[in-house]
């Protein structure tokens, strides 16, 4: 081609160009000054700017005061009537400041997993056993006080759970009589870090002191000496025969103290046993899962409070169906010291 053709093609595309180019750059700036026109504050911007302006109004979308979910997850797990309470409770109160959270019981050495939170649904159900590494033994044997990284005992715990790790991570025992009952797993979940370590530590340290309160509960139960109505009144002489009166009503220092004292007998069956437990409601038998741990329970209420309570009123009875049936009698199946049909007791 000739050199004269060529430059002259070139100087046409060119001007071609560069006519297109300007031609966008002014549609472009024209869009923008008819864009701007429309950044003018409305009413409806400025009358929530002032709504946040105004003291004890917060601007919408900011996240809720911490102190307050802490305080309400405090009293949630202070008033825990049982141990298994508390852990349930201590899972729940959990829920704003951690994205995953799990709680292992530990008896003869051995974790046991006996709840979890926002892990992958298909997770290993409650139950499941973990045999402590080297670095999470120490925990539980008191020789640290608590792990703040990823590390052997993490994947440990972790693989009764789901596979996905995080990055940040915490696990605290939770200890009664200088010995580790129980583990709590705590990770950040997709976050980077966990949010707010510092109300992990204080409900982990809350529930921790409710299960020392309970087991002293228990320990006064196991020294107190059942007090008799009116003690002092001098036994009535029946003159000539009379029907048999109805049994009176137990006496109420003495109902509560049983009802706390089942409670607590009933809660470390759910603690201890959350498998057999999880199994036993399934099933709708919960007493052919769990027939040695129950008889051995009611065994030691009814030592402290004699036959003739656990006969008379059932106590024992209606706190396993309360505690461990949901409040359905059809789950706990046909144990031999079940009540008749109608025959509850007052």
């Amino acid at each position: 081609m000739d050199e004269t053709l060529s430059e002259s093609l070139r100087q046409l595309i060119h001007r071609w160009v560069s006519e297109r180019h300007q031609a966008l750059l002014e549609q472009v700036s024209t869009t923008w000054r008819e864009g701007i026109d429309h950044l003018v504050p409305d009413e409806s911007l400025l009358g929530k700017i002032q709504e946040c302006l105004v003291p004890g109004n917060p601007p919408r979308g900011l996240p809720a005061d911490t102190e307050s979910d802490l305080g309400a997850a405090l009293d949630l797990i202070e008033s825990s009537s049982s141990q298994g309470e508390v852990l349930k409770r201590l899972l729940e109160g959990l829920q704003p400041f951690a994205e995953r959270s799990a709680l292992f019981v530990i008896k003869q050495g051995i974790a046991t997993l006996f709840a979890a939170r926002g892990f992958e649904p298909e997770a290993p159900r409650p139950g499941t056993p973990v045999v402590p590494p080297a670095e999470l033994e120490d925990l539980v044997q008191c020789r640290t006080s608590s792990i703040a990284a990823p590390g052997p005992a993490y994947l440990a715990l972790l693989a009764s759970l789901g596979r996905f790790e995080a990055p940040d991570v915490r696990i605290l025992p939770l200890r009664l009589r200088r010995r580790t009952v129980a583990l709590l797993l705590v990770d950040c979940g997709l976050r980077q870090v966990i949010d707010h370590p510092s109300h992990v530590r204080a409900l982990a340290h809350a529930a921790e002191a409710t299960l020392s309160f309970l087991a002293g509960l228990k320990d006064e139960d196991k020294t107190s000496v059942p007090i008799e109505a009116h003690p002092s009144m001098p036994p009535q002489r029946v003159p000539e025969p009379v029907p048999e009166p109805e049994a009176p009503p137990l006496d109420p220092r003495i109902r509560a103290n049983a009802e706390r004292s089942a409670r607590v007998l009933v809660g470390d069956i759910e603690l201890y046993f959350p498998g057999k437990v999880a199994q036993g409601k399934e099933k709708g038998n919960l007493y052919m899962f769990l027939r040695e741990e129950l008889d051995r329970s009611l065994a030691s209420f009814t030592e402290r409070y004699s036959p003739d309570v656990e006969n008379r009123f059932h106590i024992f009875y209606k706190t396993v169906i309360h505690q461990l049936c949901d409040g359905d009698a059809d789950k706990l199946g046909q144990p031999p010291w079940a009540p008749p049909a109608g025959s509850q007791g007052a």
